[in-house]
């Protein structure tokens, strides 16, 4: 059995609509994010479809929570012995292949599809990713997003490279940093070892919980550190996200303009979906 983890924080129609999609095949299992309302008509619909669907974390952008999430839906897939494989998607993708295409594509698959780079000497924007991690960032209590969030976090970095903050060396990190997209499928034995790795050792929580976008580095590191797992990486995704801005939007909501490009991609999911501008879309794909 293969198990579709999704990270949900808005458009519960919509994610209910992806779970009847997905459930004939998957064993579908959703966070909402606490701050999400979900009815009793909607839980009933969830229910109907044997659905597993939970809200445990308060989901902050730029957080350890939404890594937090993940690890909160691995832990709740391994409970069942018979999940060979996971797929972590969130509540905005849709499927772009034929749902048992993507199935047999990954059934007795031990490849680990990942996106994945060296922190060190990446930059993204203003910032040096390295710093996401080697400093401190309390994106749990602010809004990175707002006008005071991106201005504590302008004089946070730069009163930390003042102080030659290191967190590395206060935690005793050795490890090479890693990062990647969040959005990864994984055969169980990965999983497990992530977790495991992540259980076991409180000073990469630390790490992890006091930095920047850390949803993005605890499965990269975790795993291209581990000589057993290097082998398996496969860089390939299979996800078609548009980077670019379309309908108010960063990554791009996809249309029906993005269709050609898709039927040409190897794309198993694809990302943004949201209604109205999706809708013609999402009827045109399989």
């Amino acid at each position: 059995m293969q198990a579709v983890l999704i990270i949900a924080h808005k458009d519960v129609d919509q994610v209910i609509a992806l779970s009847k999609k997905l459930s004939g095949k998957f064993k579908v299992i959703i966070h909402f994010d606490k701050k999400t309302s979900v009815s009793q008509l909607q839980r009933k619909m969830l229910n109907n479809l044997d659905v597993d669907y939970f809200s445990k974390v308060n989901v902050n952008w730029g957080s350890w929570s939404i890594g937090q999430v993940a690890v909160e839906l691995m832990n709740h897939a391994m409970a069942y012995p018979d999940i060979t494989y996971v797929h972590l998607i969130s509540g905005q993708d849709w499927p772009l292949k034929p749902v048992d295409q993507i199935f047999n594509f990954y059934e007795n698959n031990d490849k680990i599809y990942l996106r994945y780079y060296k922190a060190k000497g990446c930059r993204k924007g203003h910032d040096d990713i390295i710093y996401w991690q080697q400093f401190y960032y309390p994106f749990d209590v602010i809004n990175r997003r707002s006008f005071f969030g991106k201005v504590y976090n302008r004089l946070s970095i730069w009163a930390q490279h003042l102080l030659r903050i290191n967190k590395f060396k206060r935690l005793g990190i050795d490890l090479e940093i890693y990062s990647g997209a969040n959005w990864c499928d994984l055969p169980r034995d990965a999983v497990q070892y992530c977790l495991q790795y992540f259980n076991n050792h409180s000073n990469f929580r630390k790490m992890l919980k006091t930095g920047s976008f850390s949803d993005e580095f605890w499965v990269q590191t975790i795993l291209c550190n581990s000589p057993k797992f290097i082998p398996r990486l496969d860089y390939d995704y299979h996800r078609f996200i548009k980077w670019e801005h379309v309908h108010n939007s960063f990554p791009a909501i996809l249309d029906e303009r993005d269709y050609e490009n898709i039927e040409k991609s190897n794309a198993m999911f694809g990302r943004k979906f949201e209604s109205p501008y999706s809708d013609k879309l999402r009827k045109m794909l399989p």
